[in-house]
């Protein structure tokens, strides 16, 4: 199928420096045609008006637990510890597959009408997240999230495996599949060993969480007399593509680290400021040459999937703590939600920039509205004004999965009614 997005202000990503085009995009089948004048010969099946229209790669939210919406505003304004074990730990452990399935398409739908087009999910009953995310169209990294505390958990690791084989670059390449040890604090060496060899046979990445709170890194120094990030370098965790969120808490040498083995960090601002743990010091990152990409977390720490909002932060946040308005600027920002977190994934040379050749995965957002006007720069007026309410039309893979305004791949209505039961029933039982 030819689609033909006509006469919008194209954003593409592509280069260190903003490049704004205004003109036309071609999609045929899954992959971009071309950016800009549309060629004689190109005849469209579907033509998209464009007008005061931002057409943009869509949005990567690069860490994050998408069925923990079931648990959306349950557990909210305590420590973070209570948070974990008095409240989400206890839901997590009545959910099942179909509960995950459910809280995943929930998630999806939010993402969708978000602009989101790729994500990176680390969970349990995965299968349950690949079929939702092969029904709906979306794209996304996979992982089971492993952790180590008896014997019997080597089999998460077997699990982590099998998922890999069952799903890696299935639903059209949409899925791909990693391995996940969840942190340092729950995952010890001989474990983290097995994940390694594991990783290295199956030439997996790797999805992590590092260094998220002053408790983290006092325990791992306890034990182990070094960062989390030492940490994991010592045991040969980053020879394999890494990727991890948070890593709030860090040395220079942390960060030469993470520089040398090129380790993309995922910024997660709402999460961990809503949790209390701090914030990333994302100019250090950057000055250093670290990847840096964008996630939400979960939707029970977050409380929404949103990166429109996660970019707004990360912009606005990083000058107010630095003294310093010029540190993360609105483009950079917006590197970090598209380019940079198809980096820290893996999928740069298919996502994150509007290229021919490139696959279609193109978000339109409404530059009609009022807080876009004047319009003298789209890149400032995404980030410092605009809202996830004003992406109009989603497209993954050459598929449109919202137009205008309504979801084309799912019943919203009934995901929404099926969410707030399975919810409510969890919450009675936990």
């Amino acid at each position: 199928m030819k689609i033909l997005l006509k006469n919008g202000t194209i954003l593409t990503m592509a280069g260190s420096e903003p490049e704004i085009i205004e003109g036309d995009l071609g999609i045929e089948d899954e992959s971009i045609a071309y950016v800009g004048d549309t060629p004689g010969d190109f005849i469209p099946d579907k033509i998209i008006d464009a007008s005061k229209k931002i057409i943009m790669p869509g949005l990567v939210n690069a860490h994050t637990h998408i069925a923990m919406s079931l648990m959306r505003h349950y557990a909210d304004d305590l420590p973070f510890w209570e948070w974990l074990n008095d409240r989400i730990l206890p839901m997590e452990e009545k959910l099942t597959p179909d509960d995950v399935y459910t809280g995943s398409l929930l998630s999806i739908a939010e993402m969708i009408r978000s602009g989101t087009t790729t994500f990176a999910d680390m969970y349990f009953f995965m299968d349950a997240v690949a079929e939702a995310v092969a029904e709906t169209g979306i794209r996304a990294n996979i992982s089971r999230g492993l952790v180590f505390n008896e014997a019997a958990d080597l089999k998460k690791l077997d699990i982590g495996v099998k998922l890999f084989h069952d799903w890696h670059k299935k639903a059209g390449g949409r899925i791909h599949v990693d391995l996940a040890p969840h942190a340092p604090y729950t995952c010890g060496p001989e474990y983290l060993e097995h994940v390694r060899k594991s990783a290295e046979e199956l030439g997996a990445h790797i999805h992590t969480h590092l260094s998220e709170s002053r408790k983290e890194i006092e325990t791992i120094y306890s034990l182990y007399n070094s960062s989390p990030i030492a940490y994991m370098e010592k045991l040969g965790m980053f020879r394999q593509k890494t990727f991890a969120a948070h890593c709030v808490y860090v040395s220079f040498d942390d960060i030469r680290i993470l520089a040398d083995y090129d380790v993309s960090v995922v910024n997660n601002p709402g999460s961990n400021f809503k949790l209390g743990n701090g914030f990333a010091p994302i100019p250090r990152f950057l000055n250093a040459g670290v990847n840096v990409a964008l996630g939400t977390d979960g939707p029970a720490s977050n409380n929404n999937l949103n990166v429109f909002e996660e970019m707004n932060l990360a912009a606005l946040v990083n000058k107010a703590v630095h003294e310093d308005s010029t540190v993360v600027p609105a483009y950079t920002a917006l590197q970090m939600a598209t380019i940079n977190g198809a980096r820290a994934l893996g999928r740069e040379d298919e996502i994150g920039s509007l290229e021919a050749g490139k696959k279609a995965d193109i978000i339109l957002v409404d530059g009609g509205k009022p807080h876009f006007y004047p319009n003298f720069n789209p890149v400032p007026a995404l980030v410092y004004a605009g809202q996830s309410a004003d992406v109009d039309t989603v497209i993954c893979n050459g598929r449109l999965l919202m137009e205008q305004g309504t979801l084309c791949t799912m019943n919203e209505d009934d995901v929404l009614a099926k969410a707030e039961k399975t919810s409510h029933r969890l919450a009675l039982s936990s």
